[in-house]
């Protein structure tokens, strides 16, 4: 994909380079026209403070919340390129989308192309997907554009990709982020998600310059955030990256929750293994650290307990930089576990923390006396202690003065682009266009005018010249000679008229040089009359007249 290969014949064999990129694996040994293999690029997700292991099974029953994280080996043929010819439409979509995602994840979403929007500005980049800030050409809505990073020869980039599309249309919530469509680029081989746009994100918000939040502030935030994370659970799904950065914030007020690249299903009556590679570090639940493979809502609500932590605090509360040292900065918050944490979890015994004692009421003593009992159950060792979004919306906290406040009474972070103030690419470029344009027009007025000042110059010139002539010839003039002396001087002023470009440096000179004497005609006798006259008609040289062209 990207290049041309060049078709060889079938009688002779290849040579050259064409030899080359068969020997290499390039070409398919059936012929420089097959298909080209994968060079061997492995998909790794990665991230800071997270890392997804590949899954190269492409089982749909995995997609469907039927399968688990474990790498399975895939039966049949090879994730190569989509099949089909590029620009190939089937239903509305590219070929190479239908080829590689199931007809149910695309059911009910209405085909667009990438080129039906506008990108203004790019708000996001992560190993997975790029985010951009785009206006819909039709509408002039403004949109937040998802590209995911999509390549058909790998299994897994495919599965991750129409898992999330098929968990976004299975979620409906105030404080989850809808799905409002799909755009492709049939020949470039990307997809893009389309988003509603949100102006800032929790984390914006926590570290803005006025200052912390207020409890009711706080408290309208957390209940946003367990309401979501309730009816994502509910559902049979974890969203397994839980932090300010994925929790968007539009110019209302609402919280929204963004971002199920690492999301997955899991059922609480049919425990399978999952990956622990999830979640930023920051934000990690202890078990996951410790390498369980057996979790559920509980790492979700961790990751709240810690935002509700730093939305008091202003700040992160347990920044660490190793797996190792979140598990310290962990055990001096909350308390070495006990004997029977370790059992209980099936964790490995080769980490033993040194122990600790709980000091969690102590870090926290400013915060709101209220919330230290949520803190508590939601930061609490043991998963099966913390409970679930459902019973934490029914903590005292969010029923004792004050109460939670409006989304009226929450802080927005207004963009300095303003969103009828921003021009797309396409304009600026018209713009540039237009001016360009303007000035060329007025360049090139500018010499049509100096060119037709110079015309008239001359041709007041030939005028001059040509009465100057006339008063120069006597009363006996033949009118032949007159006439074809004003003849020619027309023919100089009909000239100059049509070849300005000729004249002006002429007529542009001060000072010119002194025109050579004018000789005249002898005298000269009428043969029929035999009589004697003498005709002052002036005789200029060649050199002089092409000198006056």
């Amino acid at each position: 994909m990207g290049c041309v290969q060049a078709k060889s014949s079938n009688k002779s064999p290849p040579g050259g380079l064409d030899k080359l990129k068969m020997e290499s694996g390039y070409v398919g040994r059936g012929g420089m026209g097959g298909p080209r293999r994968s060079t061997g690029q492995r998909f790794e997700r990665r991230e800071s403070g997270r890392v997804q292991k590949p899954e190269v099974a492409m089982n749909y029953n995995v997609v469907y919340g039927n399968g688990s994280d474990r790498q399975e080996q895939r039966g049949g043929s090879s994730g190569g390129s989509g099949g089909g010819v590029d620009g190939e439409i089937v239903d509305g979509w590219p070929k190479w989308l239908t080829d590689n995602i199931p007809r149910e994840v695309l059911a009910g979403l209405v085909p667009k192309s990438a080129e039906a929007y506008d990108k203004l500005d790019k708000v996001g980049q992560g190993t997975y997907s790029n985010v951009y800030k785009a206006r819909d050409r039709d509408t002039g809505k403004i949109v937040a554009l998802k590209k995911v990073k999509f390549d058909t020869s790998e299994p897994e980039s495919v599965k991750f990709m129409a898992r999330e599309i098929m968990m976004l249309q299975k979620l409906d919530h105030p404080n989850v982020v809808k799905l409002e469509g799909l755009a492709t680029s049939r020949m470039q081989y990307s997809l893009y998600l389309v988003f509603e746009f949100m102006q800032s994100d929790l984390s914006r918000i926590i570290t803005r310059p006025e200052g912390r939040l207020t409890e009711p502030q706080v408290k309208c935030y957390m209940h946003q955030l367990l309401s979501g994370l309730q009816h994502c659970h509910d559902r049979g799904i974890l969203h397994r990256d839980i932090k300010g950065s994925n929790l968007l914030i539009d110019k209302n007020g609402m919280l929204k929750i963004a971002d199920f690249g690492l999301a997955n299903y899991f059922s609480p009556n049919q425990k399978r293994p999952l990956t622990s590679r999830v979640v930023t570090l920051w934000y990690r639940a202890p078990e996951l650290l410790l390498g369980t493979t057996n979790y559920g809502v509980g790492i979700d609500l961790w990751s709240a307990g810690c935002l509700l932590a730093e939305m008091f605090a202003g700040r992160p509360i347990m920044p660490g930089r190793t797996e190792v040292e979140q598990l310290h900065r962990i055990f001096k918050l909350c308390g070495s576990p006990p004997e029977d944490y370790w059992k209980k979890l099936k964790l490995s015994t080769t980490f033993r923390p040194p122990h600790y004692k709980p000091r969690l009421f102590e870090v926290f003593g400013d915060f709101a006396e209220s919330s230290l009992g949520l803190l508590s159950t939601l930061l609490a060792l043991d998963p099966a202690n913390r409970g679930s979004a459902y019973l934490a919306l029914q903590n005292e906290f969010f029923h004792t003065n004050p109460l939670a406040c409006d989304l009226s009474g929450l802080p927005v972070i207004h963009n300095k682009d303003d969103d009828e103030v921003i021009e797309t690419n396409e304009q600026r470029k018209s713009r540039r266009s237009k001016m360009k344009k303007r000035s060329q027009t007025l360049r090139e007025r500018r010499s049509k005018d100096q060119a037709t000042e110079l015309s008239k110059e001359e041709i007041v010139f030939n005028k001059e010249e040509l009465e100057k002539g006339v008063r120069l010839n006597v009363h006996g003039q033949d009118p032949s000679s007159s006439a074809s002396s004003a003849s020619s001087g027309a023919k100089r002023n009909q000239k100059s008229e049509s070849l300005p470009f000729l004249l002006s440096p002429v007529a542009g000179m001060k000072n010119r040089p002194p025109l050579p004497t004018s000789k005249t005609r002898g005298t000269d006798y009428d043969n029929d009359n035999g009589n004697m006259y003498r005709i002052n008609q002036i005789n200029r040289s060649a050199s002089t007249r092409d000198f006056r062209r």
